[in-house]
């Protein structure tokens, strides 16, 4: 039996021009800082953006923009609240700081919850942070967001490149758009991570080298636009700008 909440998802997302899932194989990979840097580069280019933290394992996105005292206003839904011009909505606004321990089915019904009742205004884009790995959440956006594509974030271990593979190969198989691959924490200037993307097929976007003031700019988002990251992901901001005529 269809989900009736599906039509609602349709109607909720219409209004948006380009939605991006911001992924990664494995945890620790530096991709809710992407993710939230990129939607602030967005937001100084002119366009009107969102970022939704679906990140169920560790939301952390509000942290990192210093998101305090807000929620959002219900009416026929739930309009986000605005952080630095980024309408912003995340899990936190239910859970606060405390876990959310979700499996399964349980999973996959809190995000298509989450996907049903938020009002989205008209936006160039929207930027979504995933919970890492290949999982339930992955398929549901698929499933559910039309027209949605990844960006992957990796770091420089073979590990993480392992599960960046086989998320691309899961996409690939779906026939879901991969926007490229970027490499966070880069330590040297190797570029073994960009042949392997390329040789994947894959788009390389960039390498983002370490950061050791990362931390003191968590939460304070002139510090972050000023960071290693944000100078990247400026450049990836730009590249994404003829999207929208497309």
């Amino acid at each position: 039996m269809t989900d009736p909440r599906t039509s609602i998802i349709r109607k909720r997302l219409s209004s948006i021009r380009q939605i991006i899932a911001v992924s990664s194989g494995k945890g620790g990979v530096g991709k809710s800082l992407v993710a939230a840097t990129l939607a602030l580069s967005l937001t100084k280019k002119n366009c009107k953006v969102g970022l939704f933290d679906l990140d169920f394992t560790s939301p952390s996105t509000h942290t990192i923009l210093g998101v305090k005292n807000l929620q959002p206003i219900e009416d026929k839904g739930l309009i986000p609240p605005k952080v630095n011009g980024i309408e912003y909505m995340s899990l936190i606004y239910y859970t606060s700081d405390h876990p959310a321990p979700l499996r399964g089915t349980d999973t996959s019904n809190a995000l298509i919850e989450l996907l049903a009742v938020t009002c989205w205004s008209q936006l160039d884009f929207l930027i979504i942070d995933m919970p890492p790995g290949i999982g339930d959440a992955v398929l549901d956006i698929i499933r559910f967001v039309n027209g949605v594509k990844f960006i992957i974030v990796t770091t420089p271990s073979r590990l993480a490149f392992e599960t960046v593979k086989k998320l691309s190969a899961l996409l690939k198989d779906l026939k879901v758009p991969i926007v490229g691959v970027v490499e966070n924490m880069k330590m040297n200037d190797k570029n073994a991570i960009q042949r392997e993307t390329e040789t994947l097929g894959l788009t390389f976007l960039g390498g983002i080298h370490y950061d050791p003031e990362i931390e003191n700019a968590i939460g304070n988002t002139q510090a972050l636009l000023d960071s290693v990251i944000a100078q990247r992901t400026r450049k990836m901001a730009e590249e994404l700008l003829p999207s929208l005529s497309q």
